[in-house]
């Protein structure tokens, strides 16, 4: 089972299924409250913290944080950089709420500790991705990552929740579509992943690793002409 990684892109387009699927649904299993976020969990912009700065458009700001807070040493969880891990990783998602390649960690943290809040993280790895979908709603990996992490807290109507505002918000994007698609399949809802496939691919996307999975579980269709 691949974990996961390589979140080196910031943008969806290179969003790859090994990154995607990487989280290994039911690969642990956590006793979530049901409670949904926690009723304390921060805002989006922190008073007199860095930031917030966009993952995706804000460059030069995010990259001031991963040189002194999201280090590879942080993202691959073998320590902290400038303290503790889990207040590097609550600073670089405190200035950055959607820094994709930071949740993912957080998730790998979370499983690898068992845990909903691993020690030091300063909120809920839940709360990280509310602020994430409230910071920037129309981000489709936070989406499919979150869609994800409520898959491993047994939720699985939310997680496709998160996967069906993703796939309405998404536009004419051919790769987050083909990426959606991707998540869809891990949680096992074949149909809405085919449909994400023909979209992608009327878009002009050629991948066919999406199409190669749904033919392994005898679930792929040709598009209609």
């Amino acid at each position: 089972m691949v974990f996961l990684r390589g979140f080196k892109s910031r943008a969806m387009v290179h969003l790859r299924v090994k990154a995607v699927a990487s989280i290994g649904i039911g690969l642990w299993a956590l006793t979530a409250v049901g409670q949904g976020v926690a009723a304390e969990c921060a805002p989006v912009a922190i008073p007199k913290h860095y930031g917030p700065y966009d993952y995706v458009s804000e460059h030069s700001h995010v990259g001031i944080v991963d040189a002194f807070h999201f280090t590879p040493k942080v993202e691959s969880l073998m320590g902290g950089e400038s303290g503790y891990l889990g207040g590097d990783l609550s600073y670089t998602l405190n200035a950055s709420p959607n820094h994709h390649r930071a949740l993912a960690a957080i998730m790998r943290w979370g499983m690898k500790t068992k845990s909903l809040q691993p020690p030091e993280l300063k909120y809920s790895i839940e709360c990280y991705f509310d602020r994430a979908t409230r910071f920037r709603p129309k981000d489709t990996v936070v989406r499919s990552l979150y869609a994800l992490y409520l898959a491993q807290l047994k939720r699985p109507a939310e997680a496709v929740q998160q996967l069906d505002y993703a796939a309405v918000v998404v536009d004419d994007n051919a790769a987050s579509h083909y990426n959606i698609g991707l998540t869809y399949f891990e949680l096992g809802e074949f149909e809405k992943a085919l449909q994400q496939a023909h979209l992608a691919l009327k878009l002009g996307y050629e991948r066919t690793e999406l199409a190669d999975r749904l033919k392994q579980v005898n679930r792929w269709k040709e598009p209609a002409e």
